[in-house]
């Protein structure tokens, strides 16, 4: 059986955040992620990180102005500087939680700017940070996000990301595939994952639509996750959905599978 993260970004909201570690915590969960630790001191984490015996699994770099609607900075050639300082921020926390793989949200593509320097910098980006990731012993990875929830996303689909890996040429950048957004996208969802399971560092889910707990739509989601035991994926699967109603009355998909 997969090894389940809760994403407290989505998941137990009915509390305040730093509540949400025991919930999570006390429904089972292992390993936890979220999408930006920023806002906390990182020694608050920590503690209930270890005091929990909880796995801190993923979170994102910093990506940009999360309130103005930015959805990561990577893409854009004038913002360099703020990604390389993102980067050594994103380290410090890192550290501190235990954390070893970080995802890169690419960004919105940039109004008026030229695909080919969209690509460069992109590319050089990831390049910089995968080294500066590797010297600290984090795994740096990239998640294709559908265009239907944030139109414009530059990085959108499972081909684009797997030639941008063999573009970057790291031994330390791998694939977040996150399952809602490639049924979004592009289906072949089985076929997917096997095909590329040695670039697959992190799994994420949700159903469609809706972005709901498994079973809530169209995703097989028995089945799959069958599959993808029998493929070897030994890395967690983040549970990065919204709930349908209450977070503690609808994990009973997790022990359906049982």
């Amino acid at each position: 059986m997969p090894r389940f993260a809760a994403n407290l970004t989505m998941l137990f909201n009915e509390l305040a955040f730093l509540d949400r570690f025991e919930a999570a915590a006390n429904a089972g969960f292992k390993g936890v992620e979220y999408l930006f630790p920023y806002a906390y001191d990182p020694a608050a984490l920590a503690e209930r990180l270890d005091r929990l015996q909880l796995v801190q699994v993923l979170h994102n770099l910093p990506a940009g102005d999360w309130e103005k609607g930015e959805r990561g900075v990577a893409c854009h050639p004038d913002r360099i500087g703020e990604f390389q300082d993102g980067v050594g921020r994103a380290i410090d926390y890192a550290r501190l939680l235990g954390c070893k793989q970080v995802n890169c949200l690419a960004g919105v593509h940039p109004a008026g700017v030229d695909p080919d320097a969209v690509q460069r910098t992109f590319v050089d980006n990831l390049r910089f940070a995968a080294d500066k990731l590797k010297g600290a012993g984090i795994r740096l990875l990239i998640e294709p996000v559908n265009t239907r929830d944030i139109p414009g996303f530059y990085l959108n689909r499972t081909e684009q990301a797997i030639a941008i890996l063999d573009e970057v040429g790291s031994d330390n950048l791998f694939l977040q595939y996150d399952i809602y957004h490639a049924q979004r996208m592009e289906g072949e969802l089985a076929n997917t994952i096997e095909r590329h399971l040695a670039r697959i560092a992190h799994i994420q889910l949700a159903d469609n639509p809706g972005r709901n707990e498994p079973g809530t739509g169209e995703i097989n989601y028995p089945w799959l996750l069958r599959h993808i035991d029998r493929l070897g994926y030994d890395g967690w699967i983040g549970c990065e959905y919204k709930p349908a109603a209450d977070t503690r009355a609808g994990l009973g998909w997790i022990g359906a599978l049982a």
